[in-house]
């Protein structure tokens, strides 16, 4: 059986609603401080009431801590799992007040995002630093993971499946949420812009892994003022130039999303696909990693590797690609945003 140095794992999401009653309060943790009035987020709840008031995240987050649990068993790591949310029960700061009562004291954070971005990974370090005060715990966020082979790998058999019966000039399609053109610019570190080039690195990869040579890279859930720069094109206006350049079937693979969130299930299998109906388009939406057994199985990886790492060993970091395994540790500049001013852990 492995030793591990951890005392446990945190499973931490961005979370999500699970009645009707709780979208609203949901959509105000979500955007509280940023002067979003109460009928704007009614006008957004929509998409969730369109759902029974339910987020698929949250289910999509117990399956995953199972598959978790399950592969830990398998590599023979006793190890317990423990599930946090930053935005909706169960909240984080209850989940780590739970996990030192019960004597966890060295805890690795896996977060449910990929990439590098202010939204990805600074803010979670936030939070992380602000829900463990006044608490006896030590916490390791386990690394960016959007070039591990588990997660590559997931999506490029969720790709291969989605293409086996559209036609073989089918147009790839990539889907990412939209975030400030500020904040790519920040990602990863002052003008490093890794949040673009890092999902590039993605599509490209499994472009070529289905032997394909053209790709889109576009975007959805914009949801900042019209006169704030946001990353384009969106999905919806994008399937229309396809449309009018003669291409006849898309492929919509959201390789920004881990499951199907919301962002999915809503601006992709809903909107996007009335779209591309309404056009003439044949139209897929390729599956996410979720509870995929490589991708299950990366967490566990990327939690031996860090314990490795932490008792001074040098671990093999799986990647796949040009870029480089991203750091254990965010540099200090790591992901700033303008309007933050609280601390990280790092």
């Amino acid at each position: 059986m492995p030793e591990v140095t951890f005392d446990a794992l945190l499973l931490l999401s961005f979370g999500g609603p699970e009645h009707p009653d709780e979208v609203v309060p949901f959509l105000e943790n979500v955007t509280r401080g940023k002067g979003i009035p109460r009928e704007r987020l009614v006008e957004v709840g929509e998409h969730y009431f369109g759902f029974g008031g339910t987020s698929p995240i949250n289910d999509a987050n117990r399956a995953l801590l199972a598959g978790i649990e399950a592969s830990l068993a398998r590599h023979d790591v006793d190890l317990p799992v423990y599930w946090g949310n930053r935005n909706w029960r169960p909240y984080l700061r209850d989940t780590l007040e739970r996990m030192a009562a019960d004597g966890r004291r060295r805890i690795a954070v896996f977060v449910t995002s990929a990439y590098d971005s202010y939204s990805g990974c600074r803010q979670y370090r936030e939070d992380l630093f602000e829900a463990s005060q006044g608490l006896d715990v030590e916490l390791r966020r386990l690394r960016h993971y959007f070039n591990h082979p588990g997660f590559v790998g997931s999506f490029e058999a969720a790709l291969a499946e989605g293409l086996t019966d559209m036609p073989a000039d089918t147009r790839l399609v990539f889907v990412t949420h939209s975030i400030p053109a500020t904040m790519n610019e920040a990602s990863g570190g002052p003008g490093a812009g890794a949040y673009v080039r890092q999902h590039h690195e993605v599509a490209r990869l499994l472009t070529a892994a289905v032997g394909r040579g053209d790709y889109d890279l576009v975007y959805c859930s914009r949801s900042g003022p019209p006169h704030v720069p946001w990353l384009e094109p969106d999905v919806n206006d994008h399937l229309e130039k396809l449309a009018a350049d003669g291409v006849g079937a898309v492929a919509v693979i959201p390789i920004g999303f881990v499951s199907d969130h919301m962002e999915v299930v809503y601006d992709l299998d809903t909107e996007a696909a009335a779209t591309a109906r309404r056009l003439g388009l044949r139209f897929v939406r390729v599956g996410t990693p979720d509870t995929r057994p490589a991708f299950v199985d990366m967490v566990v990886d990327l939690l031996l590797e860090r314990d490795a790492a932490e008792r001074g060993l040098d671990p093999v970091r799986a990647v796949v690609g040009d870029l480089p395994p991203a750091p254990d540790r965010s540099a200090p500049d790591c992901c700033l945003s303008l309007r933050s001013t609280r601390e990280a852990v790092s």
